[in-house]
């Protein structure tokens, strides 16, 4: 397969991302529904959705192992297996706590399900066409998030939450049909001992900090939940780190930051991870209960910022090819601020023509920051090294994904904590302003980055 894409095999890894993308964050639209049909709270609804994001974020670990212990192909197949189990099973809960297990259960096929995708489209792609394989794989990430709360919406409202899981059965079928025909057949590279200690200080790490951030947010959280998850957090993934470091065969093989380009787009890349996931979340919020509008409207507009991530998406590779990765990477996160901090200039007043033109340029900016991260990432990784830098790769960008929307949560609490007021546009602007402020993080390492880097993968001329 040298010299090309397999583009089948790309297209089905690219739709297994967008359902795991889509399920992380479309129950957020449904919970006040769920939440009447199961008698608690809206709020008790964030344990389903922490559910999934912590099974996604502490099982990635484990997929480099599995993926050399089985082989690709028979973990790829279990894991759209089980996802696809898992959803149905969601739609037939009838109380929280089932809701909850069943996501767990999601969780473990998603946590599976992207990263052994990722790393198959790696495998079989020349060097010279990861900019573009790459880009292929990286659009379900920029489009779930924002048709997730129209998506939502939509199935709530006019034919039940349960379908918001039901949907993933014909996905689900059609992607394992899809994977027996084109997933390549290859023989199990043999697992390394799998580093049972760096896996257990890795879980508890995760998913201490995935609670912090969820307490965070959570305005009923008491201070024992955020001191102690904090400090769970920090200690059990210094001592992992200190592990993987120090043992033979560690869980996360570390050593990949030692490449520029590696450490550029998972350290800058983090920060725009997080502050840039974390938009399709305050956005429609700040459309609702600051501005007025009703979900459908919110939707409507939102949409537009899906527009922009698909009408740049042609421009990016060949962007790369004629600029190199620090150029566009400083270009995209420069936009990526200026586009927040105007955000924290809109308004009552300001035209709805106007909103939905910075909507535009932030799906704009956002699919290209994207992009370039993503496939910078392994530019300059060994082939040897892949499935180990992958794996690690997987982790870092679940993790800074999952904790977007806490970090979107937490702006905004601040915000309200300084201009209290309910329905009020000072506390959506405050929070703007700090996600900007966060966002700098990521442009200035940009600015920082070697000229040179990831020009093993840039052929010279677009295409």
């Amino acid at each position: 397969m040298t010299g090309h894409i397999e583009r089948g095999l790309t297209l089905l890894v690219a739709g297994t991302f967008f359902m795991e993308m889509l399920d992380g964050t479309i129950l957020s639209t449904a919970a006040p529904t769920i939440a009447r049909s199961f008698n608690v709270s809206s709020d008790a609804i964030g344990v389903a959705i922490t559910a999934y994001l912590l099974t996604v974020a502490v099982l990635i670990p484990l997929t480099g192992w599995l993926t050399d212990r089985f082989g690709v192909r028979r973990v790829f197949l279990v894991a759209i297996a089980i996802f696809t189990v898992a959803s149905a099973l969601c739609a037939a809960s009838v109380s929280l706590p089932e809701l909850a297990v069943m996501r767990v259960l999601q969780g473990i096929g998603g946590a599976m399900m992207v990263p052994v995708g990722r790393l198959t489209v790696l495998r079989v792609t020349d060097r010279s066409e990861l900019v573009r394989a790459v880009a292929w794989l990286t659009w379900p990430g920029l489009v779930a998030p924002v048709l997730a709360p129209f998506a939502g919406g939509l199935l709530t409202t006019y034919v039940g939450w349960q379908w918001i899981f039901l949907i993933n059965l014909p996905l689900g079928i059609a992607a394992f049909i899809a994977a027996l025909r084109v997933v390549p057949r290859a023989p199990a590279a043999g697992a390394l001992p799998l580093d049972s200690a760096g896996f257990a200080l890795s879980f508890v790490g995760i998913a201490s900090l995935v609670i912090l951030g969820s307490a965070l947010s959570t305005p009923s959280s008491g201070v024992a939940l955020v001191v102690v998850s904090a400090t769970v957090g920090v200690v059990a993934t210094a001592l992992a780190i200190l592990r993987m470091l120090r043992t033979r065969h560690p869980l996360l093989d570390l050593t990949a930051f030692r490449i520029e380009s590696f450490r550029v787009a998972h350290a800058g890349g983090g920060a725009f991870r997080l502050t840039i996931s974390a938009v399709p979340f305050v956005v429609p919020l700040f459309f609702q209960d600051a501005l007025g509008w009703s979900p459908v409207e919110a939707g409507s507009v939102l949409l537009v910022l899906f527009i922009g991530n698909l009408a740049i998406k042609p421009f990016t590779t060949p962007m790369l090819r004629r600029f190199g990765f620090r150029t566009v990477i400083i270009i995209a996160t420069t936009g990526a601020v200026a586009s927040l901090v105007l955000t924290a200039l809109v308004g009552r007043a300001t035209p709805v023509a106007v909103i939905a033109a910075l909507m535009l340029f932030s799906g704009v900016v956002r699919s290209i920051g994207f992009t370039a991260y993503n496939t910078l990432a392994f530019a300059d990784v060994p082939g040897e090294e892949m499935t180990r830098a992958n794996t690690l790769s997987s982790t870092a960008q679940q993790v800074a994904a999952g904790l977007g929307v806490a970090i979107g949560a937490i702006a905004l609490r601040a915000g309200l904590a300084i201009a209290p007021g309910e329905g009020a546009v000072e506390p959506y602007q405050i929070a703007f302003a700090i996600l900007a402020a966060l966002t700098v993080v990521a442009l200035v390492e940009a600015i920082a980055m070697s000229r040179s880097v990831g020009h093993a993968i840039r052929p010279g001329s677009p295409s």
